[in-house]
């Protein structure tokens, strides 16, 4: 537990309805008690209050009455931080907002700092962390998907399994070591065949684990397609069909489009950032040329490509170009304007109509097959790793196998062994079982405050 007592406010900053001010820690009710005045006989000061409890009254500061509040009594440590908490509902204005926790931290507590709450329920047992992980992944969620998995992880659905993982290679670990210190004993036939067998299904299990990486990243993160091609091949109508309102300019007048614009919209449950770019071309003006170098900005941070080509034009050179700056990324090809007469033939090509939406939908199919080596399925979602997830695993991964290959060989037990501490260790990474100070900062200076 911390002695300090910290406060935030656990809500958006702006106009609305109410807000929320957290506070937790060992002073928490006596901080809400000096900054409280109970309303009414049912309501009472925080000190005399039961847990998870609710109380009307005001929040005041030096004798004045600041806002008309409902304040939360919830006491360790059945609480998210497993310290005492208390939680004030307030008026969600800015100004309100502010002056109630600014009366709060007058009374004894101090401000937050990004995820100290959920660093909290770590640290005190409530959580692991891929939990905690999981809380700032339910918070970003931006799609059906995203969310789900977020949820399953925050259930303690991939700490199960991480923790199976890291007891069956402790139990390797502990039978290594007992040979080790009754070197008399040669390990039996059969006992050295289990544990083979043993470390092969840890490698198994792993491999398992870290083919969900890519996927995981992609329902965390999403993906940035940019959509290139020549000036007037349609790129911003497209953009406004894929995302289902007009969010790009469009006209008639070719290089309309100056600078990339960047929009997310929800394709077959995955985050998609589209980022529609000037068309490339040689351009002699200075504006349309800053809007072209942006575009290959755009195009090398991009993972997917969508080139689009006006299929009522003839195929010419110019049209090359585009591919030429999009090698080596995943590319779909987008045959546009399919309602005038096709003069180019673009085997492969999606065929559609910004217009009148023909072809989205199939468009909208292949972007998820590009990027998606399969069908997304409820049963993978809790067990989607991160990317931090991913560098440990691989490491105890490369750890297993030198350990595996050590008892292979009948080399020295001591070697087999010291390669299963760091396998352990790193699985341990992934739940917080052995994590640092600086991890620990990494991971959560990503929160928002007040989380």
């Amino acid at each position: 537990m911390h002695e300090d007592t910290i406060a935030a406010i656990a809500t958006p900053l702006g106009e609305g309805g109410m807000s929320i001010i957290r506070i937790s820690g060992g002073n928490a009710i006596a901080t809400a008690n000096e900054c409280f005045r109970p309303v009414g006989k049912s309501s009472r000061n925080p000190s005399d209050a039961s847990t998870h409890t609710l109380h009307y009254g005001y929040i005041t500061q030096n004798g004045r009455d600041i806002d008309e509040v409902l304040l939360a009594v919830l006491r360790a440590p059945r609480t998210f931080t497993r310290e005492d908490t208390v939680e004030i509902t307030c008026h969600g204005g800015l100004l309100v907002t502010q002056s109630v926790l600014k009366a709060v931290l007058a009374s004894g507590a101090r401000s937050a700092e990004p995820g100290e709450f959920t660093r909290r329920a770590f640290l005190n047992g409530r959580i692991d962390l891929t939990q905690a992980e999981a809380v700032s992944d339910v918070i970003h969620a931006r799609t059906d998907l995203a969310l789900a998995a977020a949820n399953e992880q925050l259930a303690g659905k991939l700490s199960q399994r991480i923790h199976q993982l890291r007891q069956e290679l402790m139990h390797t670990l502990a039978h290594v070591e007992a040979h080790i210190d009754f070197p008399d004993e040669d390990i039996a036939p059969d006992t050295m065949t289990q544990l083979v067998a043993q470390l092969q299904n840890a490698l198994v299990f792993m491999d398992e684990l870290l083919a969900t990486a890519e996927e995981g990243q992609i329902l965390r993160k999403g993906i940035r397609a940019a959509l290139i091609g020549l000036p007037n091949a349609g790129k911003s109508s497209l953009l406004n069909q894929l995302l289902g309102h007009d969010r790009a300019i469009v006209t008639s007048t070719a290089g309309t489009t100056r600078d990339t614009i960047e929009e997310t919209a929800n394709i077959r449950g995955i985050p998609v950032v589209f980022i529609d770019t000037a068309g490339l071309r040689e351009s002699s003006n200075e504006i349309e040329a800053e809007g072209i170098k942006r575009s290959h900005e755009s195009i090398a941070k991009a993972e997917l490509i969508l080139h689009v080509v006006d299929s009522s034009q003839p195929i010419t050179g110019e049209d090359q170009q585009p591919l030429d700056v999009s090698a080596g990324k995943k590319c779909i090809m987008v045959a546009n304007k399919s309602d005038l007469p096709t003069t180019s033939d673009l085997p492969g090509a999606i065929k559609t109509c910004s217009l009148d939406g023909t072809g989205i939908e199939e468009l909208k199919d292949a972007i998820k097959s590009t990027v998606w080596s399969g069908e997304i399925q409820a049963d993978m979602l809790p067990v989607m790793v991160n990317a931090r997830h991913h560098d440990a695993l691989r490491r105890a991964r490369e750890a297993t196998e030198k350990s595996l290959a050590t008892l292979q060989e009948c080399r020295t037990l001591e070697l087999a062994a010291m390669d299963l501490r760091i396998a352990v260790n790193a699985v341990g990474e992934v739940v917080g079982k052995t994590s640092t100070e600086d991890l620990l900062d990494a991971i959560f200076s990503q929160f928002c405050i007040g989380k």
